[in-house]
C-alpha cells in the first residue's frame, strides 16, 4: 500500500480489461464468485453448526465438541471482525477513485479526508473474509487430526484467494485489502485455538482421585 503496489496491480488489471471494469457486472465475478461463493460459505458455517450442536447433544461425539465449537466461533470471529473493521476504517474502492474512472482522490488508510468527502468502506476486504476465516480449519484439524492441516489451511487459502482475486479483478479492492483480511482472520483463529486448547484440556482432565475412585 505504501509503495504503491497496489496501484500498480491495479493498473494492470484496469488496463488488460480495456481502461474500464469490465469484469465488474460480469456473470463468474459478480454472481458465481461474488454471490455464490457467499452463499457457499454460509452454507459451509451452517452445516459446521448444525454439526457442533450434534455434538453437544451426542457422547458418542464428545470428541468433536470443542473442535467443532472453535471452527464455528473462529470462523464467525474472522467475518465479524473484518465487517468491524471495515465500518471504522475510511478507505475507498478501486473503482471509486478518478485514476480508475471513479469521482475521488486517493486517501491513504490514516491520511485525513477532505471535507464533505463521501466515506470510503472498502478496507479490509469483506468478501475474502468470507474465504480466508476458513483457515480455521487448519488449527481445526489440529485438534482433531494433525495430519490434515495443511488441507484445511488450503481450503482456507484458495478460497479467499479465489474470492479476492474475483473481487480486484471487479475494481472492488487493492491486493492489500485481501492481505490485511488474510492477516486478520489467521490471527485470531491462531488466537481463539490457543484459548479453546487450553480451555478443552482442563475440562478434559480428570483428577487422580476421580479417576480413581470411579475404577474401584
Amino acid at each position: 500500500m505504501g509503495m504503491g503496489g497496489d496501484q500498480w496491480l491495479a493498473d494492470q488489471f484496469y488496463r488488460l480489461e480495456g481502461q474500464h471494469w469490465a469484469l465488474q457486472n460480469a456473470w463468474a465475478t459478480s454472481q458465481l464468485v461474488h454471490k455464490g461463493g457467499k452463499w457457499a460459505s454460509t452454507l459451509g458455517a451452517l452445516v459446521a453448526i448444525l454439526l457442533c450442536m450434534h455434538a453437544w447433544r451426542s457422547d458418542r461425539a464428545a470428541a468433536w465438541r470443542w473442535p467443532l465449537l472453535y471452527l464455528v466461533l473462529a470462523v464467525a470471529l474472522g467475518t465479524g471482525a473484518v465487517s468491524l473493521l471495515k465500518s471504522l476504517t475510511n478507505m475507498d474502492c478501486p473503482w471509486d477513485l478518478a485514476r480508475y474512472g471513479g469521482h475521488r482522490e486517493y486517501v491513504g488508510l490514516f491520511a485525513s479526508r477532505a471535507p464533505g468527502m463521501p466515506r470510503g468502506v472498502c478496507f479490509p476486504a469483506g468478501h475474502s473474509s468470507a474465504g480466508f476465516a476458513w483457515v480455521s480449519l487448519y488449527f481445526f484439524a489440529l485438534l482433531v487430526r494433525p495430519a490434515w492441516r495443511w488441507r484445511g489451511l488450503a481450503v482456507g487459502l484458495v478460497a479467499g484467494g479465489v474470492f479476492g482475486l474475483s473481487q480486484q479483478l471487479r475494481g472492488a479492492h487493492f491486493l492489500s485489502h485481501d492481505l490485511w483480511t488474510l492477516a486478520t482472520c489467521w490471527t485470531l483463529s491462531l488466537g481463539l485455538y490457543l484459548l479453546v486448547q487450553r480451555v478443552a484440556a482442563r475440562t478434559q482432565t480428570v483428577p487422580a482421585s476421580v479417576a480413581q475412585g470411579e475404577a474401584a
